[in-house]
């Protein structure tokens, strides 16, 4: 039979069972820190408001399509 350390002391004051059950109930129920979740890619529409960041078209008619409503 092996004899875990204790995961937490308390180093001031007395207190009651009550007040230990409700701290090990508060440590029990907190979330975990999970890994941040990974950033999501920019979407084409935002990539497109940005100079540089969309390769031209070189196709014939481009010019005249760019006015062009879509």
């Amino acid at each position: 039979m092996s004899v875990e350390q204790p995961r937490f002391r308390v180093v001031r004051g007395v207190p009651t069972a009550e007040e230990l059950a409700a701290l090990v109930g508060a440590l029990v129920v907190r979330p975990r820190p999970t890994a941040a979740p990974a950033p999501a890619a920019p979407s084409t529409w935002a990539r497109s408001g940005r100079p540089g960041s969309m390769p031209p078209v070189a196709a014939p008619g481009a010019w005249r399509a760019s006015g062009l409503p879509r």
